[in-house]
Protein backbone atom coordinates (compact mmCIF):
# COMPACT_ATOMS: atom_id res chain seq x y z
CA UNK A 1 0.00 0.00 0.00
CA UNK A 2 1.47 3.36 -1.05
CA UNK A 3 1.87 5.83 1.81
CA UNK A 4 0.49 9.33 1.23
CA UNK A 5 2.90 11.36 3.37
CA UNK A 6 2.80 15.12 2.83
CA UNK A 7 5.83 16.51 4.67
CA UNK A 8 9.50 15.60 4.95
CA UNK A 9 9.09 14.70 8.62
CA UNK A 10 6.24 12.34 7.72
CA UNK A 11 8.35 10.67 5.03
CA UNK A 12 11.30 10.24 7.39
CA UNK A 13 9.03 8.72 10.02
CA UNK A 14 7.66 6.36 7.34
CA UNK A 15 11.20 5.31 6.41
CA UNK A 16 12.03 4.52 10.03
CA UNK A 17 9.05 2.13 10.28
CA UNK A 18 9.53 0.25 7.00
CA UNK A 19 12.32 -2.17 7.86
CA UNK A 20 12.93 -4.15 11.06
CA UNK A 21 16.63 -3.22 11.06
CA UNK A 22 18.36 0.17 11.02
CA UNK A 23 21.17 -1.37 8.97
CA UNK A 24 20.68 -4.30 6.59
CA UNK A 25 23.78 -4.73 4.47
CA UNK A 26 23.04 -5.71 0.86
CA UNK A 27 22.26 -4.18 -2.51
CA UNK A 28 19.55 -6.44 -3.97
CA UNK A 29 16.45 -4.57 -2.76
CA UNK A 30 17.79 -1.09 -3.35
CA UNK A 31 18.99 -2.05 -6.84
CA UNK A 32 15.52 -3.25 -7.82
CA UNK A 33 13.89 0.00 -6.72
CA UNK A 34 16.58 2.08 -8.44
CA UNK A 35 15.99 0.17 -11.67
CA UNK A 36 12.25 0.75 -11.40
CA UNK A 37 12.97 4.48 -11.02
CA UNK A 38 15.39 4.54 -13.94
CA UNK A 39 18.08 6.25 -11.86
CA UNK A 40 21.17 6.97 -13.92
CA UNK A 41 23.73 9.77 -13.78
CA UNK A 42 24.86 11.30 -17.07
CA UNK A 43 27.88 13.08 -15.57
CA UNK A 44 31.10 11.98 -13.83
CA UNK A 45 30.61 10.39 -10.39
CA UNK A 46 33.19 10.39 -7.58
CA UNK A 47 32.50 7.99 -4.71
CA UNK A 48 34.32 8.46 -1.40
CA UNK A 49 34.73 5.76 1.28
CA UNK A 50 36.87 5.46 4.40
CA UNK A 51 36.73 5.44 8.18
CA UNK A 52 37.49 9.13 8.69
CA UNK A 53 38.00 12.06 6.33
CA UNK A 54 35.15 11.29 3.91
CA UNK A 55 33.18 14.46 4.62
CA UNK A 56 36.25 16.68 4.39
CA UNK A 57 37.33 15.04 1.14
CA UNK A 58 33.87 15.56 -0.38
CA UNK A 59 33.82 19.20 0.76
CA UNK A 60 37.21 19.95 -0.81
CA UNK A 61 36.24 18.27 -4.07
CA UNK A 62 33.01 20.29 -4.08
CA UNK A 63 34.75 23.58 -3.34
CA UNK A 64 37.43 23.20 -6.03
CA UNK A 65 35.01 21.98 -8.69
CA UNK A 66 32.62 24.83 -7.89
CA UNK A 67 35.46 27.32 -8.30
CA UNK A 68 36.12 25.73 -11.68
CA UNK A 69 32.55 26.55 -12.68
CA UNK A 70 30.93 23.11 -12.43
CA UNK A 71 27.43 22.44 -11.10
CA UNK A 72 28.12 20.14 -8.16
CA UNK A 73 25.96 17.75 -6.19
CA UNK A 74 27.23 16.25 -2.91
CA UNK A 75 25.51 13.51 -0.92
CA UNK A 76 26.87 12.99 2.59
CA UNK A 77 25.56 11.54 5.82
CA UNK A 78 24.62 11.81 8.58
CA UNK A 79 23.43 15.39 8.99
CA UNK A 80 24.20 17.66 11.93
CA UNK A 81 20.88 19.48 12.39
CA UNK A 82 18.56 19.27 9.36
CA UNK A 83 18.07 16.33 7.00
CA UNK A 84 18.37 18.70 4.02
CA UNK A 85 22.09 19.04 4.81
CA UNK A 86 22.61 15.55 3.35
CA UNK A 87 22.34 16.91 -0.20
CA UNK A 88 24.09 20.05 -1.36
CA UNK A 89 23.33 21.29 -4.87
CA UNK A 90 25.77 23.93 -6.08
CA UNK A 91 26.81 24.46 -2.49
CA UNK A 92 23.30 24.92 -1.04
CA UNK A 93 21.13 22.47 0.94
CA UNK A 94 18.42 20.83 -1.16
CA UNK A 95 14.93 22.36 -1.13
CA UNK A 96 12.54 20.48 1.15
CA UNK A 97 9.81 20.34 -1.51
CA UNK A 98 12.19 18.61 -3.93
CA UNK A 99 12.92 15.95 -1.30
CA UNK A 100 9.23 15.41 -0.59
CA UNK A 101 8.54 14.81 -4.29
CA UNK A 102 11.51 12.42 -4.50
CA UNK A 103 10.39 10.40 -1.46
CA UNK A 104 6.99 9.98 -3.14
CA UNK A 105 8.74 8.74 -6.29
CA UNK A 106 10.68 6.15 -4.28
CA UNK A 107 7.50 4.98 -2.57
CA UNK A 108 5.73 4.49 -5.91
CA UNK A 109 8.65 2.45 -7.23
CA UNK A 110 8.94 0.47 -4.01
CA UNK A 111 5.29 -0.60 -4.25
CA UNK A 112 5.21 -1.01 -8.04
CA UNK A 113 3.14 -3.86 -9.51
CA UNK A 114 2.14 -5.02 -6.05
CA UNK A 115 5.70 -6.24 -5.40
CA UNK A 116 6.32 -4.17 -2.28
CA UNK A 117 9.95 -4.12 -1.14
CA UNK A 118 11.21 -3.25 2.33
CA UNK A 119 13.92 -0.56 2.47
CA UNK A 120 15.90 0.76 5.42
CA UNK A 121 15.83 4.45 6.33
CA UNK A 122 19.23 4.92 4.69
CA UNK A 123 18.31 3.02 1.53
CA UNK A 124 15.01 4.85 1.06
CA UNK A 125 16.51 8.30 1.68
CA UNK A 126 19.53 7.54 -0.52
CA UNK A 127 17.26 6.69 -3.46
CA UNK A 128 15.27 9.89 -2.89
CA UNK A 129 18.45 11.96 -2.89
CA UNK A 130 19.68 10.23 -6.06
CA UNK A 131 16.35 11.09 -7.71
CA UNK A 132 16.80 14.78 -6.89
CA UNK A 133 20.39 14.71 -8.16
CA UNK A 134 19.46 13.06 -11.45
CA UNK A 135 16.83 15.74 -12.09
CA UNK A 136 19.21 18.60 -11.18
CA UNK A 137 21.28 18.19 -14.39
CA UNK A 138 24.61 18.36 -12.57
CA UNK A 139 28.11 18.47 -14.06
CA UNK A 140 29.60 16.24 -11.35
CA UNK A 141 28.22 14.07 -8.57
CA UNK A 142 30.13 13.39 -5.33
CA UNK A 143 28.86 10.52 -3.17
CA UNK A 144 29.97 9.76 0.38
CA UNK A 145 29.58 6.12 1.41
CA UNK A 146 27.49 5.69 4.55
CA UNK A 147 28.95 2.45 5.93
CA UNK A 148 31.74 0.32 4.51
CA UNK A 149 31.52 0.36 0.73
CA UNK A 150 30.86 -3.00 -0.89
CA UNK A 151 27.29 -3.38 0.43
CA UNK A 152 26.42 0.27 1.03
CA UNK A 153 23.43 1.63 -0.91
CA UNK A 154 25.66 4.27 -2.52
CA UNK A 155 27.55 1.47 -4.28
CA UNK A 156 24.69 0.79 -6.69
CA UNK A 157 26.05 3.77 -8.64
CA UNK A 158 29.05 3.11 -10.91
CA UNK A 159 31.77 5.63 -9.99
CA UNK A 160 34.13 7.13 -12.53
CA UNK A 161 36.65 7.61 -9.73
CA UNK A 162 36.78 6.09 -6.24
CA UNK A 163 38.53 7.75 -3.30
CA UNK A 164 39.38 5.79 -0.15
CA UNK A 165 40.51 7.83 2.82
CA UNK A 166 41.86 6.56 6.16
CA UNK A 167 41.09 2.99 7.25
CA UNK A 168 40.68 2.19 10.92
CA UNK A 169 38.51 0.22 13.34
CA UNK A 170 34.84 1.27 13.35
CA UNK A 171 31.48 -0.44 12.76
CA UNK A 172 33.28 -3.74 13.37
CA UNK A 173 30.02 -5.66 13.89
CA UNK A 174 29.27 -5.05 10.20
CA UNK A 175 32.68 -4.67 8.54
CA UNK A 176 35.01 -7.02 10.38
CA UNK A 177 37.27 -7.01 13.42
CA UNK A 178 40.54 -5.78 11.87
CA UNK A 179 41.86 -3.27 9.32
CA UNK A 180 42.35 -5.95 6.66
CA UNK A 181 38.69 -6.99 6.79
CA UNK A 182 37.48 -3.39 6.92
CA UNK A 183 39.80 -2.38 4.07
CA UNK A 184 38.40 -5.12 1.85
CA UNK A 185 34.83 -3.92 2.49
CA UNK A 186 35.77 -0.36 1.55
CA UNK A 187 37.61 -1.63 -1.53
CA UNK A 188 34.21 -2.68 -2.84
CA UNK A 189 33.70 0.78 -4.40
CA UNK A 190 36.60 0.16 -6.84
CA UNK A 191 35.83 -0.60 -10.48
CA UNK A 192 37.89 -2.36 -13.15
CA UNK A 193 39.94 0.04 -15.26
CA UNK A 194 38.87 3.12 -13.32
CA UNK A 195 41.00 5.23 -10.98
CA UNK A 196 40.93 4.58 -7.25
CA UNK A 197 42.72 7.08 -5.03
CA UNK A 198 44.06 5.75 -1.72
CA UNK A 199 45.03 8.60 0.62
CA UNK A 200 45.75 6.40 3.64
CA UNK A 201 49.58 6.41 3.93
CA UNK A 202 49.55 2.83 5.29
CA UNK A 203 46.59 1.11 3.63
CA UNK A 204 45.60 -2.47 4.44
CA UNK A 205 47.15 -5.01 2.11
CA UNK A 206 43.68 -6.39 1.37
CA UNK A 207 42.73 -3.09 -0.24
CA UNK A 208 45.83 -3.01 -2.45
CA UNK A 209 45.40 -6.67 -3.41
CA UNK A 210 41.78 -6.08 -4.45
CA UNK A 211 42.82 -3.20 -6.70
CA UNK A 212 45.30 -5.52 -8.47
CA UNK A 213 42.79 -8.38 -8.61
CA UNK A 214 40.13 -6.36 -10.43
CA UNK A 215 42.68 -4.33 -12.45
CA UNK A 216 41.65 -0.94 -11.05
CA UNK A 217 43.85 2.08 -11.80
CA UNK A 218 45.44 2.44 -8.36
CA UNK A 219 46.76 5.84 -7.23
CA UNK A 220 48.54 5.45 -3.92
CA UNK A 221 49.85 8.18 -1.61
CA UNK A 222 53.63 7.99 -1.45
CA UNK A 223 53.84 6.01 -4.69
CA UNK A 224 51.71 7.69 -7.37
CA UNK A 225 51.38 11.09 -5.70
CA UNK A 226 53.23 12.88 -2.92
CA UNK A 227 53.02 15.99 -0.75
CA UNK A 228 55.69 18.20 0.77
CA UNK A 229 55.71 21.51 2.56
CA UNK A 230 56.78 23.81 5.36
CA UNK A 231 54.93 25.98 7.87
CA UNK A 232 53.76 28.46 5.22
CA UNK A 233 52.84 26.40 2.14
CA UNK A 234 52.73 22.94 0.61
CA UNK A 235 53.10 21.22 -2.74
CA UNK A 236 51.55 18.24 -4.51
CA UNK A 237 53.06 16.12 -7.27
CA UNK A 238 51.50 13.22 -9.14
CA UNK A 239 51.28 11.60 -12.54
CA UNK A 240 52.11 14.39 -14.97
CA UNK A 241 50.82 17.13 -12.67
CA UNK A 242 52.34 19.38 -10.03
CA UNK A 243 51.05 22.15 -7.76
CA UNK A 244 53.43 24.28 -5.69
CA UNK A 245 53.06 27.19 -3.30
CA UNK A 246 49.63 26.05 -2.13
CA UNK A 247 48.03 27.57 0.95
CA UNK A 248 46.95 24.98 3.50
CA UNK A 249 43.28 23.96 3.34
CA UNK A 250 40.84 26.14 5.26
CA UNK A 251 39.70 23.02 7.12
CA UNK A 252 41.85 22.81 10.23
CA UNK A 253 43.96 19.91 11.42
CA UNK A 254 47.10 18.14 10.24
CA UNK A 255 44.99 15.22 8.97
CA UNK A 256 43.46 17.47 6.30
CA UNK A 257 46.72 17.36 4.34
CA UNK A 258 46.16 13.67 3.56
CA UNK A 259 42.58 14.39 2.53
CA UNK A 260 43.67 17.28 0.29
CA UNK A 261 46.35 15.09 -1.31
CA UNK A 262 43.70 12.52 -2.24
CA UNK A 263 41.44 15.24 -3.61
CA UNK A 264 44.13 16.56 -5.96
CA UNK A 265 44.89 13.02 -7.10
CA UNK A 266 41.21 12.45 -7.93
CA UNK A 267 41.06 15.67 -9.92
CA UNK A 268 44.26 14.73 -11.76
CA UNK A 269 42.79 11.31 -12.61
CA UNK A 270 39.64 12.95 -14.02
CA UNK A 271 41.30 15.93 -15.70
CA UNK A 272 40.25 14.92 -19.22
CA UNK A 273 36.54 14.98 -18.25
CA UNK A 274 36.71 17.64 -15.52
CA UNK A 275 39.58 20.02 -16.27
CA UNK A 276 40.42 22.24 -13.30
CA UNK A 277 42.81 25.20 -13.25
CA UNK A 278 45.47 25.79 -10.63
CA UNK A 279 43.59 28.93 -9.59
CA UNK A 280 40.44 26.89 -8.93
CA UNK A 281 42.49 24.52 -6.77
CA UNK A 282 43.96 27.39 -4.76
CA UNK A 283 40.63 29.17 -4.31
CA UNK A 284 38.74 25.96 -3.55
CA UNK A 285 41.12 24.90 -0.80
CA UNK A 286 41.14 28.41 0.67
CA UNK A 287 37.35 28.73 0.77
CA UNK A 288 36.22 25.23 1.74
CA UNK A 289 33.90 24.99 4.74
CA UNK A 290 32.49 22.02 6.65
CA UNK A 291 30.85 22.44 10.07
CA UNK A 292 31.87 20.11 12.85
CA UNK A 293 35.30 19.05 11.54
CA UNK A 294 37.75 20.59 14.00
CA UNK A 295 35.70 23.76 13.68
CA UNK A 296 37.24 26.43 15.91
CA UNK A 297 35.16 29.45 16.91
CA UNK A 298 37.21 32.22 18.47
CA UNK A 299 35.74 33.75 21.61
CA UNK A 300 36.00 33.88 25.36
CA UNK A 301 36.26 30.95 25.87
CA UNK A 302 37.25 29.37 22.55
CA UNK A 303 34.88 26.72 21.18
CA UNK A 304 35.93 23.63 19.21
CA UNK A 305 33.42 21.35 17.45
CA UNK A 306 34.43 17.95 16.11
CA UNK A 307 32.27 14.97 15.13
CA UNK A 308 35.14 12.55 15.99
CA UNK A 309 33.37 9.34 17.00
CA UNK A 310 35.95 6.54 16.91
CA UNK A 311 39.44 6.06 18.38
CA UNK A 312 41.28 7.04 15.19
CA UNK A 313 39.34 10.29 14.84
CA UNK A 314 39.62 11.09 18.54
CA UNK A 315 43.40 10.58 18.37
CA UNK A 316 43.53 13.09 15.50
CA UNK A 317 41.38 15.50 17.51
CA UNK A 318 43.71 15.15 20.50
CA UNK A 319 46.73 15.90 18.30
CA UNK A 320 44.99 18.94 16.83
CA UNK A 321 44.01 20.22 20.27
CA UNK A 322 47.57 19.73 21.50
CA UNK A 323 48.85 21.83 18.59
CA UNK A 324 46.54 24.77 19.32
CA UNK A 325 48.74 26.29 21.98
CA UNK A 326 48.25 26.95 25.67
CA UNK A 327 44.85 27.07 27.36
CA UNK A 328 44.60 27.08 31.17
CA UNK A 329 41.81 24.49 31.12
CA UNK A 330 40.01 22.40 28.54
CA UNK A 331 36.34 21.54 29.04
CA UNK A 332 34.77 18.67 27.08
CA UNK A 333 31.12 18.12 26.19
CA UNK A 334 30.97 14.46 25.21
CA UNK A 335 28.20 12.13 24.03
CA UNK A 336 28.67 8.99 21.96
CA UNK A 337 27.08 5.82 20.62
CA UNK A 338 27.14 2.77 22.88
CA UNK A 339 28.68 0.53 20.19
CA UNK A 340 31.90 2.58 19.97
CA UNK A 341 35.21 1.71 21.62
CA UNK A 342 34.55 4.24 24.36
CA UNK A 343 37.35 3.14 26.68
CA UNK A 344 39.97 3.77 23.98
CA UNK A 345 38.33 7.04 22.90
CA UNK A 346 38.31 8.38 26.45
CA UNK A 347 41.84 7.18 27.09
CA UNK A 348 43.28 8.94 24.06
CA UNK A 349 41.96 12.37 24.93
CA UNK A 350 41.67 12.30 28.73
CA UNK A 351 45.17 13.73 29.34
CA UNK A 352 44.01 16.97 27.69
CA UNK A 353 40.65 17.36 29.47
CA UNK A 354 40.23 19.10 32.83
CA UNK A 355 36.42 19.21 33.09
CA UNK A 356 34.00 16.67 31.58
CA UNK A 357 30.33 17.27 30.77
CA UNK A 358 28.87 13.93 29.67
CA UNK A 359 25.53 14.10 27.85
CA UNK A 360 22.65 11.90 26.80
CA UNK A 361 21.80 11.96 23.09
CA UNK A 362 18.39 11.73 21.37
CA UNK A 363 18.82 8.24 19.92
CA UNK A 364 18.43 4.74 21.32
CA UNK A 365 21.91 3.86 20.01
CA UNK A 366 23.60 6.31 22.37
CA UNK A 367 25.38 5.46 25.60
CA UNK A 368 23.74 7.19 28.56
CA UNK A 369 25.52 10.13 30.16
CA UNK A 370 25.59 8.29 33.50
CA UNK A 371 27.21 5.26 31.90
CA UNK A 372 29.79 7.43 30.12
CA UNK A 373 30.59 9.07 33.44
CA UNK A 374 31.03 5.66 35.07
CA UNK A 375 33.29 4.43 32.26
CA UNK A 376 35.45 7.52 32.57
CA UNK A 377 35.66 7.19 36.35
CA UNK A 378 36.75 3.56 36.04
CA UNK A 379 39.89 4.53 34.13
CA UNK A 380 40.66 8.04 35.37
CA UNK A 381 43.93 8.35 37.29
CA UNK A 382 44.25 12.14 37.24
CA UNK A 383 43.49 14.32 40.22
CA UNK A 384 41.67 17.65 40.08
CA UNK A 385 39.57 16.61 37.07
CA UNK A 386 35.81 17.15 37.39
CA UNK A 387 32.97 15.31 35.63
CA UNK A 388 29.19 15.70 35.56
CA UNK A 389 26.32 14.35 33.42
CA UNK A 390 23.52 16.18 31.61
CA UNK A 391 20.33 15.20 29.75
CA UNK A 392 21.18 16.91 26.45
CA UNK A 393 24.14 18.56 24.68
CA UNK A 394 22.92 22.18 24.82
CA UNK A 395 22.50 21.98 28.60
CA UNK A 396 25.96 20.43 28.97
CA UNK A 397 27.43 23.26 26.90
CA UNK A 398 25.68 25.89 29.01
CA UNK A 399 27.20 24.32 32.13
CA UNK A 400 30.65 24.37 30.54
CA UNK A 401 30.26 28.02 29.51
CA UNK A 402 29.20 28.96 33.03
CA UNK A 403 32.22 27.26 34.55
CA UNK A 404 34.89 28.15 32.00
CA UNK A 405 37.21 31.13 32.35
CA UNK A 406 37.63 33.48 29.36
CA UNK A 407 41.03 32.03 28.44
CA UNK A 408 39.81 28.40 28.53
CA UNK A 409 38.51 26.33 25.64
CA UNK A 410 35.49 24.04 25.29
CA UNK A 411 35.55 21.07 22.92
CA UNK A 412 32.28 19.42 21.86
CA UNK A 413 32.77 15.97 20.32
CA UNK A 414 31.90 12.27 20.20
CA UNK A 415 29.03 12.12 17.68
CA UNK A 416 27.13 14.02 15.01
CA UNK A 417 24.32 14.12 17.57
CA UNK A 418 26.57 15.81 20.14
CA UNK A 419 27.78 18.53 17.78
CA UNK A 420 24.40 18.93 16.11
CA UNK A 421 22.76 19.28 19.49
CA UNK A 422 24.65 22.51 20.16
CA UNK A 423 24.76 23.80 16.56
CA UNK A 424 21.01 23.59 16.00
CA UNK A 425 20.61 27.29 16.84
CA UNK A 426 23.70 28.34 14.83
CA UNK A 427 27.30 28.31 16.11
CA UNK A 428 27.57 30.44 19.26
CA UNK A 429 30.33 33.01 19.65
CA UNK A 430 31.14 33.43 23.31
CA UNK A 431 31.98 36.61 25.20
CA UNK A 432 32.79 36.00 28.85
CA UNK A 433 30.37 37.87 31.10
CA UNK A 434 33.13 39.36 33.19
CA UNK A 435 35.23 40.50 30.22
CA UNK A 436 34.13 43.55 28.16
CA UNK A 437 33.06 42.66 24.61
CA UNK A 438 35.46 43.98 22.01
Amino acid sequence: MITQAQTLDQWLAHCERLHPKNIDMGLERVKVVAQRMGLRFMCPVITVAGTNGKGSTCAMLESILAQAGYRTGVYSSPHLVHFEERLRLCGEPVATDDLVAAFAAVERARCQQGAELSLTYFEFSTLAIFDVMVRAKLDVVILEVGLGGRLDAVNIIEPDCAVITSIDLDHMEFLGSDRESIGLEKAGIMRTGRPVIVSDPMPPQSLLDHAVEIDADLWRLGVDFNVSGDRQQWAWAGRGRRYSGLAYPALRGANQMLNAAGVLAALAALRERLPVSAQAVRAGLALVELPGRFQVIAGQPTLVFDVAHNPHAVAALAANLDAMGYFPRTHAVFGAMADKDLVTMLGRISPLIDCWYFTDLPTARAQSAQRLLAQWQAQNIRKNVSAESYPEPAQALRAAIKRADPADRIVVFGSFFTVGGVLKDAPPRLHALHVPNS
